[in-house]
């Protein structure tokens, strides 16, 4: 893999890989079984500049790609998936508004955001909205100088958390995409209530919440873009999570396999390892390949995004590959491990109900292969 890497970005994986090694990997069971929000793991990715990875160095970032935003979000989706859901998020909402804020707004939100003393959020999905984002029913009213917010959000990665929200709502009911607006909303805003916290099949200490608006009254100034521009900046916000799931489904599968590939070398069945069978050298083999092929589609669409290029498709493949990768990896794993892979002594029947929630995230698999269906027909 070390040939697709400059020196620089060599030196990015090494330095995330270690920090996994040592800060996430053995605090991630405890995370996921207790629910903890991973707040001192934070606050140490933070001190390594990875919050402002890709935020301009004119806010505070360190101004790197999305290759470099990939390399480290599989190191940390390696070591803890809960820390990796939080800067996942993080990185989507740094760019949108990277992307589409004025330079009031980045000068505003960007620094705080690089140095990791502000955490990022999206909130898009609702109760009766989720693939079909033309159909959400929040309101966004303007009133004189501000907007008034009404309406309520589900499946909020990192809800009540973080500190700055990008949350999509119609300035115009009578509009299906044209009218979503994205606004910038402030955690302690008034009329902003938290639900409670879910309870998930995997990624514990990730919390997913409701998000209540009552009447939030935010000002002009905290439109993001422009009206009815929402769901152009849903779609890019999308697309660079796609590449975030995708590269963090890669870093769950490298973590199960490393796992059911050193078990194999120890176990001892019939006077034998285990990896001396054939059966199970084959499903190490087809891990292995599966993961190889997974991150060659997720640099792709990284390299891709880099050049400013459409990775629409790439961003799809990427992501529908790579989480039914780390589907399958993590069972296989568990399967090697037999009984031990049911136990919680053993990190892959985490990263087994983690890999899960890859294929659903930032569009089900679904959805992607709807996308890479219409790009192909249309000759993309």
């Amino acid at each position: 893999m070390n040939i697709f890497l400059n020196d620089e970005l060599l030196m990015i994986k090494k330095a995330s890989r270690e920090f996994a090694d040592k800060e996430l990997v053995p605090i991630a069971g405890e995370i996921d079984d207790k629910e903890l929000f991973p707040r001192d793991a934070w606050k140490k990715l933070s001190k390594l500049n990875f919050a402002g990875l890709t935020i301009e160095e004119k806010f505070g970032g360190e101004g790197m790609n999305d290759v470099a935003a990939a390399i480290v979000m599989e190191e940390i989706n390696r070591g803890c998936m809960a820390t990796a859901g939080t800067y996942s998020v993080h990185l989507t909402v740094s760019k949108i508004i990277s992307n589409f804020g004025n330079e009031e707004q980045k000068s505003k939100y960007l620094p705080k955001m690089a140095d990791g003393s502000n955490i990022g959020a999206l909130v898009i999905t609702e109760p009766s909205s989720g693939s079909d984002i033309s159909s959400i029913n929040t309101t966004a009213t303007k009133i004189d100088n501000n907007y008034s917010i009404e309406g309520n959000k589900i499946f909020i990665t990192t809800g009540g958390e973080a500190d700055i929200y990008i949350v999509f709502a119609k300035t115009d009911i009578n509009s299906s995409y044209k009218g979503i607006s994205a606004f910038l909303v402030e955690k302690d805003v008034a009329g902003l209530k938290y639900g409670k916290k879910e309870r998930k099949m995997g990624y514990g200490g990730s919390p997913t919440r409701e998000l209540i608006f009552n009447n939030v009254k935010i000002p002009k100034e905290n439109l993001l873009s422009e009206e009815g521009n929402g769901f152009s900046i849903v779609l890019t916000g999308l697309n660079h999570g796609r590449i975030s799931v995708a590269a963090g489904a890669v870093g769950i599968a490298q973590a199960a396999f490393e796992t059911a590939l050193s078990y194999s070398k120890k176990r001892k069945q019939f006077g034998k390892t285990i990896a001396s069978f054939q059966g199970i050298q084959w499903k190490l083999a087809d891990m292995h390949m599966r993961i190889e092929a997974a991150r060659m589609l997720v640099y792709k669409a990284a390299y891709t995004a880099s050049k400013g290029k459409n990775f629409i498709k790439a961003a799809s493949l990427a992501k529908c590959f790579a989480s039914d990768t780390a589907m399958y990896v993590t069972t296989e794993a568990v399967q090697i491990l037999g009984g031990y892979g049911y136990l919680k002594d053993y990190p892959v029947e985490r990263h087994m109900r983690d890999a899960k929630i890859t294929q659903i995230v930032e569009g089900t698999n679904e959805i992607q292969r709807n996308i890479i269906a219409k790009e192909i027909l249309s000759g993309k």
